[in-house]
C-alpha cells in the first residue's frame, strides 16, 4: 500500500494526529515529512503492522505503548505495560530537582531513584547532574527489564536494584527521589489509565499514602548530612505528606512546589542545605 492509502485507513480507526504519529514512527519520518512521501509504497509486512497498530489505538490502548517508546526531558525511553507512562508532572519534578542539586552541591552526588519505573528519573538526572552513582528501585522485575533496556540505550552506569523501596537497600544518599504510587484504592481514575497501566504502579491504598510511609519510616538512615529529598505527590496530599515528614524527620525543612496547571505536586525535603 502507499502513505496516502495508509494514512486514510488510519484515520478510519483514530484520531488523525494519532494516525500520523503510529506511520511516521513506522517509517522512520517526522509526521510533518508524510506529506512528501505519500506515493511511496510500503511493504506488506509495515502495512499490515500499521492497520494492527491502529486497530489497537481505536481499542483503548494508550499510543505510548503502541510505538513502545516516549520522549521524557528530551530523550526517548522504551515503555510497555508493566511501567507508568512517564508524564509531564515528572518533569518539572526533575527540573526543579536539577536545581537544586546544582544549588546546594558542588560534588558528584550519590542519587537514589525510588519506585523507578522505566528509570526516567534516575537515567535524566545522571545525565543532567554529576553523579558518584545513581541507584534505580523497583519492586517489579518487569519494570527493572523495561529500566535495563533504557540503561543500555544511554549508556548509564546505574546500578538496579529489585527492592520493596529500602528493603534492600543500605546506602546513604545525597539525593533521595521519587514517584511513587500515590492513588487511593477508591479514586475515579481516567479509563484508559486505569485499563492499561500496571495498577502496581498505581495505587497506595485507602489514603494513597502508603508507600510515602514506607519511605519516611526508613528514610534517615539512608540519608547523608547533607541530603535533598523530592517526592511527586497527588494534588490534594501535601498536608498529609508533611505530617509524615515531622512524625519522622526533625531539623528539615520542607517545600511544596506547584505544578503549571497550579496545583500542588512535590515536594522537596532540606536537610543541613542552606
Amino acid at each position: 500500500m502507499r502513505v496516502e492509502d495508509l494514512l486514510v485507513y488510519g484515520k478510519s480507526e483514530c484520531h488523525s494526529d494519532l494516525a500520523k504519529m503510529l506511520l511516521a514512527e513506522l517509517l522512520e519520518l517526522n509526521p510533518l515529512e508524510l506529506l512528501n512521501h505519500l506515493n511511496d509504497v510500503v511493504s506488506e509486512e509495515k502495512s499490515n503492522l500499521y492497520k494492527k497498530e491502529c486497530q489497537a489505538i481505536r481499542e483503548g490502548k494508550p499510543i505510548q505503548y503502541v510505538i513502545g517508546n516516549v520522549n521524557f526531558y528530551g530523550e526517548t525511553f522504551y515503555v510497555n505495560e508493566n511501567v507508568l507512562i512517564p508524564r509531564f508532572e515528572t518533569e518539572e519534578l526533575v527540573e526543579n530537582t536539577v536545581t537544586y542539586i546544582n544549588k546546594f552541591f558542588t560534588e558528584p552526588v550519590d542519587i537514589i531513584d525510588l519506585g523507578c519505573g522505566s528509570g526516567v528519573i534516575g537515567l535524566t538526572l545522571e545525565k543532567k547532574v554529576s553523579t558518584k552513582s545513581v541507584d534505580l528501585i523497583d519492586i517489579s522485575p518487569k519494570a527493572l527489564a523495561v529500566t535495563y533496556k533504557n540503561c543500555v540505550k544511554l549508556s548509564s552506569t546505574a546500578n538496579l536494584i529489585n527492592s520493596d523501596m529500602f528493603e534492600k537497600v543500605d546506602k546513604k544518599y545525597d539525593v533521595i527521589i521519587s514517584n511513587p504510587p500515590y492513588i487511593k484504592t477508591n479514586e475515579e481514575i481516567e479509563d484508559i489509565v486505569k485499563d492499561n497501566e500496571p495498577h502496581l504502579a498505581l495505587y497506595a491504598g485507602e489514603d494513597g499514602l502508603d508507600c510515602y510511609k514506607k519511605i519516611l519510616e526508613n528514610i534517615e538512615s539512608h540519608m547523608k548530612e547533607r541530603c535533598l529529598v523530592a517526592f511527586e505527590i497527588g494534588y490534594e496530599q501535601a498536608n498529609d505528606i508533611i505530617e509524615l515528614v515531622n512524625k519522622h524527620l526533625s531539623n528539615v525543612k520542607t517545600e511544596v512546589k506547584k505544578d503549571l496547571s497550579g496545583k500542588d505536586r512535590m515536594i522537596f525535603i532540606f536537610k543541613n542545605l542552606e
